[in-house]
């Protein structure tokens, strides 16, 4: 067996550049030797493993240094699908490994650095890291010290059943107090099955006035990556209260979607065009909407007048009418009608009332519509899960 030919520092050169960068396979093809020959010089030059010598790293090992590894798995999944977190595919011999360029994930991370937790991510753990990330870092300290965000213990499950029994406590009280958001209060409640609820606030009056100032700082809040509740013992006002505002001005509390149509603007500015199904919510807009859906119903009304249709109030309760293609016995007056058939009534299997509809159901509307949301629930908890 003849010995192989000797390696050139050309080749060499090559190989310490391309290695991490470039697929094994692809680099024995362009020097013309076989993988093994690859490996084996790989191991005199002390290059390291393949997937760490690149400027990537997986997105196991992303996820472990960033998020932590006890860390729930939809963090990950919320990454990739819900905030378009950028992953390649490296195909390492015969599989397939997913990675991250670094460049690339700082400059994502910037963009939704208000979902991640910095506090958990140890200092230079992936490298050199960006000027804005120190800082974050600070924040991200400061705000889960007031607002923890692991998983609840029976110890605290109890000191929340206890503080709801007494009537006394509002939630920006039980938030200082087990050092949880009003959100996470909310939810626990709903998932324990309590029936007690904290005390509503009192939102009326001088205190509840929010001013020109106050607006100026929650704006630069959301621009300098401020947690809400950074924010709301800046303005001396409630997480919800803050969290309320944002979302009837922006219709969404992702602080980097809000930071995105903001940019360097003042408060309000970016702001989404706004829907009909919003503006009957919102005070500023309800009046003139409920004006103008007034308009179009009388227009719809009229339009049925001259159709002919609006005069028979015999058609609301007969099975031979249809609201898009009118009488399906072909009659041209309910007056002179001989098919009519009335609607029949039915039960609700669920809550027992009355109703009449064309369809046949089990279940009333409102049944249907409380079933529709349960499920939703339900496998909305099984997805986090």
């Amino acid at each position: 067996m003849g010995l192989g030919r000797n390696w050139t520092q050309e080749e060499i050169d090559y190989l310490s550049e391309s290695w991490g960068r470039v697929s094994v396979t692809h680099i024995a093809e362009k020097l013309g030797r076989s993988v093994n020959a690859i490996y084996v010089m790989k191991n005199r030059l002390k290059l390291g493993r393949w997937l760490d010598s690149g400027d990537y790293i997986t997105l196991n090992q992303l996820y472990n240094a960033v998020a932590g590894r006890n860390a729930s798995k939809y963090t990950l999944l919320s990454w990739i699908e819900n905030r378009g977190l950028p992953i390649h595919n490296k195909r390492r011999n015969q599989s397939v490994v997913r990675v991250v360029y670094l460049s690339e994930f700082w400059e994502w991370a910037e963009k939704n650095r208000s979902f991640i937790d910095f506090s958990k991510m140890e200092p230079l753990i992936l490298g050199e890291e960006p000027d804005w990330l120190t800082e974050q870092r600070k924040k991200d300290f400061k705000a889960y010290a007031i607002q923890r965000k692991d998983p609840w213990t029976p110890l605290e499950e109890e000191k929340l059943v206890y503080y709801l029994k007494q009537h006394k406590y509002t939630y920006v009280e039980l938030s200082k107090i087990l050092k949880r958001s009003c959100g996470a209060i909310q939810r626990r409640c709903r998932d324990l099955g309590i029936k007690e609820r904290p005390v509503k606030a009192d939102n009326h009056g001088p205190n509840s006035i929010w001013t020109t100032e106050m607006y100026e700082m929650l704006a630069e809040g959301i621009k300098n990556g401020d947690s809400y509740m950074l924010i709301s013992e800046a303005i001396g006002k409630s997480e919800k209260a803050v969290r309320g505002k944002v979302y009837n001005m922006y219709f969404t509390e992702d602080a980097d979607k809000v930071r995105a149509m903001l940019q360097n603007g003042e408060w309000g500015s970016g702001r989404p065009e706004v829907r009909v199904k919003q503006a009957v919510h919102l005070s500023e807009y309800r009046t003139e909407t409920k004006k103008q859906l007034s308009v179009i119903v009388g227009l719809l009304r009229y339009r049925m007048n001259e159709l002919g249709w609006e005069p028979y109030w015999q058609r609301h309760m007969c099975m031979k009418w249809d609201d898009l293609y009118g009488c399906k016995a072909g009659c041209e007056s309910c007056d002179e009608c001989t098919a009519f058939e009335r609607i029949p009534p039915q039960y609700c299997a669920r809550c027992g009332c009355t109703f009449f509809e064309r369809l046949k159901n089990r279940f009333c509307n409102k049944c249907r519509v409380a079933r529709k949301k349960k499920a939703q629930k339900h496998w909305a908890m099984r997805k986090r899960g």
